[in-house]
Parts: C-alpha cells; structure tokens; sequence
C-alpha cells in the first residue's frame, strides 16, 4: 500500500533546521510519500540531501524531490509588496514540496500546469 501523507507548513514551521530534517526523512524511511505544504529553503533542501546521502542504506535507497511554486511572471510590484506582507504576518507559503522514496517514486517532473509523480512497479 502507498501513503500519501499532507505535512501542514505549521507543524514543521516552528522546528529547527535538524528537527526538521529529521521528521521528513523519518517519514520517508516509513515510505511514505510527503506532499508538504510550502516550499524548504534551499540551504533546508541541500541539508536534507545530503543527510539523506549519509543514511543510504540495502533498504533505504534515498529520496526524490520536488517543490511547485508557482509565481506570476507579469506581477505588478505593489501587488507582489502585498503579497510578501501577508506572507510575513500570516506565515502563508506558496506552493508545495513532494518528498518520497527513490524505492517507490521513479520521477516526478514539473511543468507550469501540472505535477507528475510516476511511481516504481514492485516485482512479484
């Protein structure tokens, strides 16, 4: 069976770099697939690499990785002004991150329109 699990930007938020880390990677070793609302930094994402690197094991082949995040090429300033206001205040993040096993996800491409997750058949 395949778990799809939604992780919320509120309940990794408030947790150190590590802590962060940590949770993800434990739950992709469970194999579960991570649709995490926002997107990681990118010193949070280069971390969870090479954690994840360092962890390689017979069994857990590492991850794959992708963030959507989508932004309006033609917006105006003060509208983009606004929206980085709110974002502050309100601790809302654009866009999403997809983390799962290599062992189960084979690709995930990524387009303007859509998100493709193509995922590795179990041989019997």
């Amino acid at each position: 069976m395949i778990t799809l699990q939604f992780i919320p930007n509120r309940e990794i938020a408030h947790l150190e770099q590590d802590a962060k880390i940590k949770k993800l990677i434990g739950l992709v070793k469970e194999e579960k697939i991570l649709l995490v609302e926002g997107k990681l930094t990118s010193e949070e994402e280069s971390t969870l690499i090479k954690k994840t690197m360092e962890q390689i094991t017979k069994r857990f082949r590492g991850i794959e990785i992708a963030t959507y995040y989508h932004e309006p090429k033609n917006i105006q300033f003060i509208e983009k002004l606004k929206k980085t206001v709110a974002q502050f205040i309100l601790g809302y993040e654009h866009g999403f991150t997809i983390i799962g096993p290599a062992s189960l996800v084979r690709e995930i491409k990524k387009d303007p329109n859509k998100v493709e997750l193509f995922m590795k058949t179990k041989k019997r």
